[in-house]
């Protein structure tokens, strides 16, 4: 009886074992939600449907996208945190819901975003680039901190709106330049890049996807981009940071996965992700859209959010000080 009892425990074990890297190697056996906050036919939404197609083929498994803006996105991390934790429900997280939802909504949040979630890897940054009207007489990031200084009243800057991560470069710009420059609110990105065409706002902080109107219709020029180094694709388009350091800021896009998906599946994940968004064809489509690829691994994904959280934190409550 011990003996048969024995033997039955050891093919259990054995079975078990066997069972845990299938689930990796079988997965996915079925459709895929994306859960993303950005709005359908917006850069974000288009960049995560772009890399959706190419894992659909990866996989031979339907990836569905599921838009579900709003409440700062807020309403696309609760649904995201209360889908199973198998792998088949993943959350497309934005910058903005990790860096200033947190803290406009300090101790009312109804999901803890930095247990709620674990990262898989980055999708992509877009950076937000600094510009100006055509008839700004500066051609320079230099030159527009000395011409902002020495303007009676400053300057004033649009951004897309008031809080996002376009408002919160110009920010952190003004505080690492010591540039006289303040921002004005309006009901959009477009709105306020029609101001600049128009000479009523002088500077805007925008994605370059953003921008794309004003600058190839020439109502508006790029001085810098708030990137790490300068642009594969614009190499004469100057970092904001050559000039003021740490001014690096961008609205990024990263792959999630609700706490508790295994591990297996992560990795998985990620391994396919990261072929994905090193493929040459989605690099120049990404560009199209402003958008940059950052090739991590769930660990590196994690630290960059930390990162983030630990930058704009301050500034975002800075904001709300002074509104």
């Amino acid at each position: 009886m011990r003996r048969s009892r024995f033997n039955l425990l050891c093919v259990l074990t054995i079975a078990m074992a066997a069972s845990l890297p299938a689930r990796a190697q079988d997965y996915p056996s079925r459709p895929i939600t994306f859960i993303t906050p950005a709005a359908a036919g917006n850069s974000p939404d288009v960049v995560t449907r772009v890399v959706a197609d190419r894992l659909t083929q990866i996989w031979q498994q339907q990836i569905v996208v599921l838009n579900r803006p709003g409440a700062g996105g807020l309403i696309a991390a609760q649904a995201a945190a209360g889908v199973e934790k198998d792998g088949y429900s993943l959350y497309v997280a934005q910058a903005s819901t990790f860096t200033v939802l947190p803290i406009d909504q300090e101790g009312k949040m109804p999901v803890n975003l930095q247990t709620a979630f674990v990262p898989i890897g980055m999708v992509g940054e877009q950076p937000i680039a600094l510009s100006v009207n055509k008839d700004v007489p500066a051609g320079t990031v230099a030159d527009l901190i000395a011409l902002a200084n020495k303007t009676p009243g400053g300057m004033l800057f649009g951004a897309t709106n008031r809080g996002g991560q376009s408002h919160l470069t110009g920010e952190l710009f003004r505080e690492r330049a010591k540039a006289n420059i303040s921002f004005v609110h309006a009901a959009g990105a477009a709105v306020s890049l029609n101001d600049v065409i128009a000479g009523r706002i002088p500077i805007m902080f925008e994605g370059l996807a953003g921008l794309a109107p004003g600058i190839q219709g020439g109502g508006v020029k790029l001085l810098g981009v708030a990137a790490r180094e300068r642009l594969p694709n614009l190499p004469n388009l100057p970092a904001i940071n050559e000039t003021v350091p740490g001014v690096v800021s961008s609205g990024w896009i990263v792959l999630m996965a609700p706490a508790g998906t295994p591990e297996s599946v992560i990795q998985k994940v990620n391994a396919d992700l990261r072929k994905v968004v090193t493929m040459p064809e989605v690099m120049e489509r990404f560009q199209t859209l402003g958008t940059y690829t950052r090739d991590l691994t769930p660990a590196q994904t994690g630290e960059f959010i930390r990162g983030e959280e630990r930058l704009w934190w301050p500034i975002v409550r800075q904001v709300n000080q002074n509104r």
